[in-house]
C-alpha cells in the first residue's frame, strides 16, 4: 500500500462499521479498497492516473466495474494529503454516518 492507502485504512475506513477489503481482486482488476455491503469501490490516485494512456484505462476499468453495479470513488493523493477530513467526511456522508470512532 501506498502512504496514502495506509493513512485511509488505518486513520479511518478500518474505523467504520463497515468491512473493507483491501486489494481486492473484481475480474481482471484489483481496486484498493472495496465495500461489498455498499458495493464501494474506493481508488487513490497517484499523479500518474493523469496521464492521457492511464486515464484511458481508468475509465475503462471504472466502467467494467460500474457495469458490476459498483459505484466507484476515486481521491487523488494530493486530496488524501491536504484535506484527509474532507475525504473521510465526503465518505461518511455516503454512508450516512454522523461521527467515527466514538
Amino acid at each position: 500500500m501506498t502512504k496514502e492507502e495506509r493513512h485511509l485504512w488505518y486513520d479511518f475506513l478500518k474505523l467504520l462499521p463497515y468491512t473493507f477489503n483491501r486489494q481486492k481482486v473484481i475480474g481482471p482488476y484489483i481496486v484498493d479498497f472495496y465495500c461489498a455491503e455498499a458495493k464501494l469501490v474506493i481508488e487513490l490516485d497517484g499523479s500518474q492516473h493523469y496521464e492521457s494512456k492511464a486515464y484511458a484505462y481508468d475509465r475503462k476499468r471504472d466502467d467494467y466495474l460500474k457495469s458490476l453495479g459498483l459505484t466507484v470513488i476515486r481521491y487523488s493523493n494530493y486530496e488524501v494529503n491536504d484535506n484527509f477530513d474532507g475525504v473521510c467526511e465526503n465518505l461518511m456522508q455516503i454512508f450516512r454516518i454522523e461521527s467515527v470512532g466514538d
